[in-house]
């Protein structure tokens, strides 16, 4: 069994009976929702917010029930894998492009829980690249503004095409080299007109379940 099957199976564990259940999308996380719909159909009640619309197509296929905002006051637990996670469990996320509706669905969490492989650990953030996502308008002056903060920025491609986020939106994947200070250059991307979000997700996770040494470590964020 390989690390990502591992934590994302582990954190299937933590759903209870009752739970509205923020689904995350990647690669790990398909662990995770595959083990969720074992347990549904074993007999566990709960209901699923999805990230994306690949990850609502996953639900459906292991038969995870499907809600959305309109139906609930809030959420009880998130589960989402990480581009990249430092000590203090800060991450880069957008990888697969979904980074806007999952920082909604963290945020919008009781209880966020990051499952990550070892190859997503790291000391600093920013060898991974960082993703902003931003509307079309304009989005070359939106670029430069990045620039300016220091990255380089290249609008992320799809087969020959600029990748549309399922918001309608481009991607920008912006080279940091290391990030010192997360916090601050979460807060300065946002500001930027044009910006929408970015992969940034300062202080927002509960706990990380990876693997160190060939075992399951579950770390909770200091407050």
């Amino acid at each position: 069994m390989d690390e990502k099957q591992l934590v994302g199976e582990k954190a299937a564990e933590y759903v209870q009976d009752g739970m509205i259940v923020g689904l995350g999308t990647g690669s790990t996380v398909y662990y995770t929702l595959k083990k969720l719909g074992q347990s549904v159909r074993e007999g566990l009640s709960v209901k699923g917010i999805p990230t994306s619309k690949r990850t609502a197509e996953l639900a459906r296929k292991f038969g995870i029930p499907l809600t959305d905002f309109r139906d609930i006051h809030g959420i009880d637990l998130a589960i989402d894998g990480t581009d990249q996670v430092d000590d203090r469990l800060n991450l880069i996320k957008g990888g697969g492009g979904a980074l806007l509706r999952e920082k909604i669905i963290a945020n919008a969490a009781a209880k966020f829980i990051v499952i990550a492989d070892s190859s997503k650990l790291a000391k600093k953030l920013g060898s991974y690249p960082l993703s902003v996502e931003i509307v079309p308008f304009g989005h070359e002056m939106t670029m430069k503004k990045i620039q300016n903060l220091g990255a380089v920025p290249k609008v992320r491609m799809a087969e020959e095409k600029p990748f549309i986020t399922d918001n309608g939106n481009l991607i920008v994947d912006c080279d940091f080299r290391e990030i010192e200070f997360p916090a601050e250059l979460e807060a300065h991307l946002n500001s930027i007109p044009g910006v929408v979000e970015n992969g940034l997700f300062v202080g927002m996770a509960s706990q990380l379940i990876t693997i160190e040494n060939n075992k399951i470590i579950v770390n909770s964020r200091e407050c």
